[in-house]
């Protein structure tokens, strides 16, 4: 009866301190990726090309009333490409959409996923969502995450309209995008 007693003794304390070992070891595991982790910071250029008009738009009026009045929603999937010329290299897709949001002059508010399809970063994305005052020669937007070689992103966009036709309301918009990520 004593040996028993013994050995189921020797087995809880046995299971006790194992436990305590594999959480103290799980710790130390946390710490070391923590302290390995390096952050990088990559700076991007490209153009996004948006055709709200025309026989194959790029970007449609979802939600509310004619043209660019407030509550006006546009869904977009348009091109990034890497030079100033529309018909450049495309390099990826901004996906999502922008809202008129202000209603005295043309403030939208921009919830967009860069969606890059070719080089480096092929497969990768970043979130950008902000306030984008359209009249403004530069605007600066946050990045606010991102996936694949983006994963962890955080950062910021400065836009400016290179080229604007005022019929169509077609646009290519030069980004150049600063974002730290690991």
């Amino acid at each position: 009866m004593a040996s028993s007693y013994t050995c189921t003794l020797f087995i809880l304390n046995f299971l006790l301190l194992s436990l305590s070992t594999v959480s103290s070891y799980e710790d130390d595991f946390v710490e070391t990726l923590v302290a390995t982790r390096m952050e990088k910071t990559s700076h991007l250029h490209f153009y996004f090309q948006d055709r709200p008009g025309g026989r194959n738009p790029t970007a449609v009026q979802i939600i509310g009333g004619k043209g660019l009045g407030f509550g006006a929603t546009y869904m977009i999937d348009d091109a990034l490409t890497r030079s100033m010329d529309r018909g450049s290299e495309i390099i990826g897709r901004a996906q999502g959409l922008y809202s008129v949001a202000t209603q005295n002059d043309l403030g939208l508010l921009m919830v967009v996923s860069f969606c890059f399809t070719q080089g480096k970063y092929n497969g990768s994305s970043l979130s950008m969502l902000g306030r984008n005052h359209v009249f403004d020669d530069v605007r600066e937007m946050p990045i606010v995450g991102g996936s694949g070689l983006f994963r962890f992103a955080r950062g910021y966009a400065l836009a400016h309209t290179v080229w604007l036709d005022n019929k169509t309301g077609d646009a290519t918009v030069q980004y150049n995008v600063s974002v730290n990520h690991f």
